[in-house]
C-alpha cells in the first residue's frame, strides 16, 4: 500500500513513537497481525497554506490506522470527505486509498491523538501526551484561523493548544470560541458511524459547521 507523505514532515511524530507506552504496545502487536497496514502514529493531511485546520479525535484501527492518512477508509471519512468536497475544499476524487490524488484546498486535517488507541478511547494521559504534535502543526501554519473540533475530545485539545480556557469553552454542536489571539473554534459531534446512524449528526448538521467556517474565512 502507497501511504501519503505528510505536508509538515518536521512536526510529525516519529513512526516507533514511544512516549504512550500502552498505545506503542497495540502498535506493535498490530504490527504483527498486519504487517501491510500503515501502524504508526498518522501525519497531517492538507494544504500547508490552510486557513482552516480541522481537529479530529484519533485513527480508526481500519481507517487511518490501515491507510496512514486521516479519515480515510472509514465511515466516518465519507462524510468529511465528502463535506469537504462539497464546499470547494478538496481536489480529485476520494477513493478511500492514501494514493487516491486527493488533495485538500485551504484546509487540513490533524488527530488530537495521533495513534490507534483501543477501543477508541485514549486516556487522559495519553491525550495530554500527544498534545506537543498538535501545538506544532498549528505553529506551522501562519494563516489557520478558523478550526472545527470533531467531538469534545478534539474540541478539549484543541482549545488547550490555541492558548483558550476549557471553563470558557464548553463543547457543543455548533458552538463557536474566539481564542485569545482572535482565531475561531467550532464545534461538531464527530461524523463517527455511531453519532451517523443514531441521527445524532446528520449531513445537514455537519454541513452546517463548515457553512459557518466558510463565513468565518479571512479575506
Amino acid at each position: 500500500m502507497s501511504f501519503a507523505p505528510s505536508p509538515l514532515p518536521a512536526t510529525e511524530p516519529p513512526l516507533d513513537c514511544p512516549l504512550c507506552p500502552r498505545l506503542a504496545g497495540f502498535r506493535h502487536a498490530l504490527r504483527a497481525e498486519y504487517p501491510d497496514w500503515w501502524n504508526a502514529p498518522i501525519p497531517a493531511f492538507g494544504d500547508p497554506d490552510a486557513w482552516l485546520v480541522i481537529v479530529g479525535l484519533a485513527p480508526g484501527k481500519h481507517g487511518a490506522n490501515r491507510t496512514g492518512r486521516p479519515f480515510t477508509g472509514d465511515y466516518a471519512g465519507e462524510l468529511l470527505y465528502a463535506t469537504l468536497a462539497k464546499y470547494g475544499l478538496s481536489e480529485g476524487q476520494f477513493e478511500a486509498r492514501p494514493d487516491d490524488r486527493l488533495q485538500l484546498r485551504g484546509a487540513m486535517l490533524i488527530n488530537a491523538v495521533r495513534c490507534l488507541p483501543p477501543a477508541n478511547k485514549p486516556t487522559p494521559e495519553e491525550i495530554r501526551t500527544c498534545r506537543p504534535f498538535l501545538e506544532a502543526p498549528l505553529a506551522e501554519l501562519p494563516r489557520a484561523s478558523v478550526f472545527i473540533a470533531l467531538g469534545q475530545i478534539a474540541h478539549q485539545s484543541a482549545v488547550k493548544a490555541l492558548g483558550g480556557k476549557l471553563p470558557k469553552a464548553k463543547f457543543g454542536h455548533l458552538a463557536e470560541h474566539r481564542m485569545p489571539d482572535g482565531r475561531v473554534l467550532i464545534d461538531s459531534y464527530h461524523c463517527s458511524r455511531y453519532n451517523q446512524n443514531t441521527g445524532r449528526l446528520t449531513a445537514g448538521m455537519f454541513e452546517a459547521v463548515f457553512e459557518r467556517a466558510l463565513e468565518l474565512r479571512p479575506m
